[in-house]
């Protein structure tokens, strides 16, 4: 046989050295690819990652095994449950407790956790996973999305204390609501899963019960109603404010402008909530009418921190007045603190529009606070916040009006609460068609990733100019 003839047959062989590298080529070209997103637009790759892990949860919920009847989920209620548990907002359209199986439900609580790490620190890890490392411009993605809470160089470490944070915080619930539990009456493992699950929907204001009636059960359990109310206000706060208090205690002097405004909006819409929510319900006897005077006052503080964004809910919010669901539609739109599991347009928003108000009446040039000067650019982001929320809120309403017939304060109450990833409902969720269904998982994915990427794409995109058009002064208002 001539060498010619050998040639074929010899490159016939299989070679695992050849699979290998073609395994490591492909490999190469994912890093490259996210690389190449990341370094062109980091919005764009926070919004690429997070459709990519909805997408996959809704797949898996699809699934017969996640069903508790073992059929297969319909598309438009597997799409939509995945993403309400990803954005971590808590509407659904069917029930947790009774649709779901345990491998369903462990599913959703996977997704919240997942989700409530927050968009682009999502986007980061996954960069930092493919590539090895994070790049300049991943630590600034990053650094946005907990709003620079450290230098560059430490961004790896932010990203470990975020997990490490979320893991104990919901460790330390789980701790408490478990016992509770227990003495209810339910077995080892049922408490604990019941400890668990609560207390990571908790933290993560994703609003999800595992039970047929919600929370409503434990209307009077201060045991289980406290620590869900106190894992709901701490995680609104956001990571960069629990890091600076991790390092700085309560020592206002050393908290940063972030946390300052933060933690001050954040009390006085809590403060302002209580006692408006109590004041137009207190002789609704649908609500909390036929209640005493102390469990009055406890419903209408805990009323006050599920609604900007916590979900929870121990009363039927068809049932609420119309003054108290205008209320509630503006506390979830306010929602709470920037790179939190809250929604909304963040309460630093509201105090930065405020302030510019303020400075404005009193012919002020800065807007100053605490000894500081919000820069031109930040109320910039502010505006665009708040026009692109509005703007969406208007959209679905119009869409969602025409879909189901239903009327306007139901359908702005669902669509604000889908918007603020809030998850507190009319049921409205549950009754429209799919496409009324497809119209709120928009809502919800964009009330979640929209906004943020939309302040991260600004902030980050700031180009030099040559040249400067001559100033003119419309007249406002």
């Amino acid at each position: 046989m001539t060498q010619s003839q050998s040639r074929p047959r010899s490159a016939a062989i299989w070679h695992p050295a050849a699979q290998e590298r073609e395994g490591l080529w492909l490999l190469t070209r994912l890093r490259d690819f996210i690389d190449d997103i990341a370094n062109t637009s980091p919005a764009r790759l926070a919004l690429t990652v997070f459709a990519a892990v909805c997408l996959l949860f809704t797949f898996v919920l699809s699934l017969p095994i996640s069903s508790a009847a073992g059929t297969a989920t319909p598309l438009h209620q597997a799409m939509f449950t995945a993403v309400s548990a990803v954005c971590v907002t808590g509407l659904t359209v069917v029930s947790t407790a009774a649709h779901w199986s345990f491998f369903g439900q462990l599913v959703i609580l996977i997704g919240i956790f997942i989700g409530g790490l927050g968009t682009l620190t999502l986007a980061s890890l996954l960069a930092l996973m493919v590539s090895k490392r994070l790049g300049v411009r991943g630590k600034i993605i990053a650094a946005e999305s907990m709003n620079n809470a450290g230098r560059l160089g430490e961004v790896g470490t932010l990203l470990r204390i975020v997990i490490t944070t979320s893991v104990v915080i919901e460790a330390i619930l789980a701790l408490v609501l478990i016992p509770r539990f227990l003495v209810l009456g339910e077995d080892f493992w049922r408490a604990v899963w019941h400890g668990l699950f609560y207390s990571i929907s908790a933290f993560n204001n994703a609003g999800f019960a595992v039970h047929a009636d919600g929370i409503v059960p434990f209307r009077n359990d201060l045991w289980i109603l406290v620590p869900i109310m106190a894992g709901v206000f701490f995680g609104s706060l956001g990571f960069p404010v629990v890091m600076v208090l991790q390092q700085n205690g309560l020592n206002w002097k050393k908290w940063n402008l972030h946390t300052k405004l933060t933690i001050e909006v954040s009390l006085i819409l809590f403060a302002a909530g209580s006692v408006l929510w109590a004041l137009m319900e207190w002789d609704n006897a649908r609500t909390i009418g036929a209640l005493g005077f102390n469990d009055k006052l406890f419903h209408a503080a805990f009323a006050s921190v599920q609604i900007r964004s916590g979900g929870f809910s121990l009363v039927d919010q068809n049932q609420l007045e119309s003054t108290t669901m205008l209320l509630t539609d503006a506390l979830m739109f306010a929602g709470g603190g920037s790179a939190s599991t809250a929604g909304g347009i963040k309460v630093t928003t509201i105090a930065i529009m405020f302030l510019a108000i303020a400075a404005e009446a009193r012919g002020d040039a800065d807007v100053k606070v605490h000894g500081r000067t919000i820069p031109q650019g930040a109320m910039r982001v502010a505006i665009s916040v708040i026009v692109a929320g509005a703007t969406l809120v208007s959209v679905g309403s119009f869409l969602l009006l025409s879909i189901s017939g239903e009327s306007l304060d139901r359908v702005l109450f669902e669509a604000i609460s889908a918007f603020a990833t809030c998850g507190l409902s009319t049921n409205l969720s549950g009754e429209v068609p799919p496409a009324g269904a497809y119209v709120l998982t928009a809502l919800m994915f964009m009330g979640r990733v929209g906004t943020v990427t939309l302040a991260a794409a600004l902030s980050l995109r700031q180009r030099s100019q040559l040249y400067h058009y001559p100033e003119e002064r419309p007249i406002i208002g």
